[in-house]
């Protein structure tokens, strides 16, 4: 993997991202006709199908992360050195802007715009703990055991959280600045931006954690499976 081409392949999946999240969005509420739920649902069924999509383009050229905190976990794993991370997340960044400025403009909008979308409060930060908990579970558990099934199961799993969350599942840092420049269906508030991202944050650390400790379970001499199959056998009926 040549570190160039990585960068640019973050820079267009998160730009891409974020014109479908943020585009889906605008088209969803204008046909909604006042309707959210069905503006949501337009917008998860656009982001779910256009993850798919995009893991499966660029997985082979970056990894597609497309996320700060899988390629924090990249690192705390030793996949990923602290410089190439560094990269990874300026890309991400600029690429996730762009995204927005590129959404904005298909749908006449001015191209950047301060969100005032209110999106705070402990169910919000909390959702953002579960979501990412779960995104990073999924990712490197999936990626671990079958890499090919990764673009459906993120794909899956985020469509699902967007409506089993209460803050409808950003689980990204850079998607939640960069959603702070759309005052549109999919917009939070710059001054909201931080506690979500600082939620993000600890889920992400704690998947880490629970999938280390997983790591050292499946490392040790005797396998789970063998312990249960010992314990048993000494169990008597």
């Amino acid at each position: 993997m040549r570190l160039r081409h990585a960068v640019v392949a973050e820079f267009l999946g998160s730009a891409l991202l974020l014109a479908t999240v943020v585009g889906s969005g605008i088209m969803g509420e204008k046909l909604a006709g006042g309707n959210v739920g069905i503006a949501l649902l337009a917008n998860t069924l656009a982001t779910g199908a256009g993850l798919v999509a995009l893991i499966a383009t660029f997985i082979n050229i970056s990894g597609a992360h497309f996320n700060p905190l899988v390629t924090l976990a990249e690192v705390c794993l030793g996949k990923l050195r602290w410089k190439h991370a560094g990269a990874y997340v300026i890309a991400q960044g600029f690429g996730a802007i762009a995204g927005v400025v590129a959404a904005h403009g298909m749908f006449d909008l001015p191209l950047l715009e301060v969100s005032g979308h209110v999106r705070t409060g402990p169910s919000q930060w909390w959702s953002e703990v579960v979501a990412s908990f779960g995104l990073l579970t999924v990712i490197l558990n999936v990626a671990k055991r079958r890499m090919e099934f990764v673009p459906v199961a993120v794909g899956g799993y985020i469509t699902a959280a967007y409506w089993f969350t209460a803050s409808t599942s950003f689980a990204n840092p850079t998607v939640t600045i960069a959603r702070s420049f759309t005052d549109t269906f999919a917009g939070i508030r710059p001054v909201d931006a931080p506690g979500f991202i600082v939620s993000e944050l600890v889920g992400g650390a704690l998947a880490v954690l629970l999938f280390l400790w997983f790591e050292r379970l499946h490392s040790s001499p005797r396998s789970a499976t063998e312990a249960v199959d010992e314990q048993g056998a000494r169990t008597p009926s």
